[in-house]
């Protein structure tokens, strides 16, 4: 649990969160008022013929494409944040209004998702329900009495869950599974961060055809992926394609069209021409192999990589813009080897004792409760592992809150940032995360190697989490452009609820 770093949860990011707590739901329960109100709604959607008509008619905030959001379900999402402890603006203009655009974005979001078929059948939701009874340690029918008592019918929370689950499905086809992230974008990252980091530097070596300008080489490649733990045969057939592969280049033959019929004939080929960048923007294995090579040529030997074989063609060398390199700073580079090496990194073994963000635990009441486990501990009057396997409310209380030996990017933020400052033996104030409250102690520091294949590995992930919040963005507003919505009243609670 403590792994998932998922910036995007802000504070009206969702109601339902079932799979990390039971009761983060909006108390969506309609009353028999706001039905005939509904009702009426129906009947008279036909007859919007001006805007004041519109506003005429209770209960309706927005109406979006053919459905349409009352002022009764602005009211539940408000309630339910404040009984999640959740701090809240002051302006309550301004919160109806951030809340009426998340309502609106999760109802067109299911609208498309009930249009691309996107469905969660009765038989699927039942044992969704049924796991996440078993993963809270609960009887259905305790999970059932939990939920009624919190002011929301069983059937109500369940199709909420239902509409979670359907949203997050749709996002993860539509965004997630679009992603794609190449070897070259890889190579870049970790070098970037080579050099974030303090990295040895020297200046980048000159370039035939720069003539005196900063230069930029447009390369492309047809990569042969091979697993860095592949037996010996495996690698030996990798190169020998590859080698293939440059022959063949050599040949009166397109670069990009024997890239393109390769991977035909075996998908796990890829090819792709990385654009105009700069050397220091290059990974160091590739522009070693070409920094003599001019434009339309290939390089001399296939370059190996811990990912695979790469066959590389330059394109084009040009001057890039922005004056002659006299002018600007000399372009920095790495200094490293054509082999990758392993890095040293300090990881951290930690307990933890977690309060899960729930209905009816404020912040307040969570802080306060971590603080006296803390007095115990430090007074020696308890022990926290033991603490922890009574009161923590994650996987991991069953081993008195370890979490095992963490490498640094293993946790998320606030955690690993609290974590960090304290010494081996000592126990943190309360610290907040996105998923509750945290008592941290530091049992154990040591040095290990983070290993060229875990360095792409966090590469790809921290890529991908970068590329999906974009993309994220990108496609709500998408979404919300291509939607016809009209935005009636936000600004009253319902009558209800005067």
């Amino acid at each position: 649990m403590m792994h998932l770093r998922n910036n995007l949860k802000k504070i009206l990011s969702g109601a339902v969160l079932a799979g990390l707590t039971l009761l983060s739901i909006s108390s969506g329960a309609q009353n028999s008022t706001s039905s005939k109100k509904t009702n009426s709604i129906s009947d008279t959607t036909n007859s919007f013929s001006s805007d004041s008509k519109v506003r005429d008619i209770d209960g309706v905030a927005a109406v979006v494409n053919t459905g349409f959001i009352t002022r009764k379900e602005i009211d539940d999402r408000i309630v339910t944040l404040q009984k999640q402890g959740a701090k809240l603006p002051g302006d309550g203009v301004a919160l109806r209004k951030a809340i009426l655009d998340r309502l609106i974005i999760e109802k067109i979001q299911l609208q498309e998702a009930q249009q691309d078929g996107v469905i969660v059948s009765d038989k699927e939701l039942n044992k969704i329900v049924n796991d996440i009874a078993v993963r809270n340690k609960m009887t259905l029918d305790d999970l059932r009495s939990k939920i009624v008592a919190s002011g929301v019918s069983f059937s109500r929370y369940k199709e909420m869950l239902r509409n979670d689950i359907v949203m997050s499905r749709y996002r993860e086809r539509e965004v997630e599974a679009k992603i794609k992230i190449s070897d070259a974008e890889i190579d870049n990252f970790i070098a970037e961060q080579s050099i974030a980091k303090g990295g040895s530097l020297k200046p980048a070596p000159s370039s035939p055809g720069a003539s005196g300008s900063a230069e930029e080489i447009d390369v492309a490649q047809i990569f042969i992926p091979v697993d860095p733990n592949a037996g010996a045969g495996t690698q030996a057939e990798a190169k020998k394609k590859a080698e293939s592969l440059l022959r063949d280049a050599r040949g009166d033959v397109d670069f990009l069209k024997l890239g393109e019929m390769a991977s035909k004939e075996n998908p796990k080929i890829k090819f792709q021409e990385l654009g105009y960048r700069t050397p220091d923007r290059l990974p160091q294995l590739f522009y070693e192999a070409i920094r003599n090579i001019g434009g339309g040529q290939l390089a001399n030997n296939v370059v190996k990589s811990p990912a695979g074989y790469h066959v590389l063609k330059v394109l084009d060398r040009r001057s890039a813009t922005g004056g002659s390199q006299a002018q600007q700073a000399p372009v920095q580079e790495v200094v490293t080897s054509n082999a990758p090496q392993n890095i040293m990194i300090t990881q951290t073994l930690s307990r933890h004792i977690l309060l899960k963000n729930r209905e009816g635990l404020s912040d307040q009441d969570a802080e306060r409760r971590l603080a006296g486990y803390r007095a115990q501990v430090v007074a020696k009057t308890a022990d926290f592992g033991e603490l922890a396997k009574k009161y923590s409310e994650d996987g991991s209380a069953t081993n008195g809150g370890n979490l095992g030996w963490m490498s640094p990017g293993d946790l998320v933020p606030e955690f690993e940032q609290a974590m960090n400052r304290l010494q081996i033996g000592e126990v943190s104030p309360p610290v907040k995360s996105q998923f509750g409250w945290h008592l941290i102690q530091v049992l154990d520091r040591r040095q290990a190697e983070l290993t060229v294949e875990k360095q792409r590995d966090l590469a790809k992930a921290s890529i991908r989490q970068r590329k999906f919040e974009q993309a994220y963005q990108d496609w709500l507003r998408q979404l919300r452009d291509s939607a016809t919505v009209k935005i009636l009243n936000v600004e009253d609670a319902a009558i209800g609820n005067r």
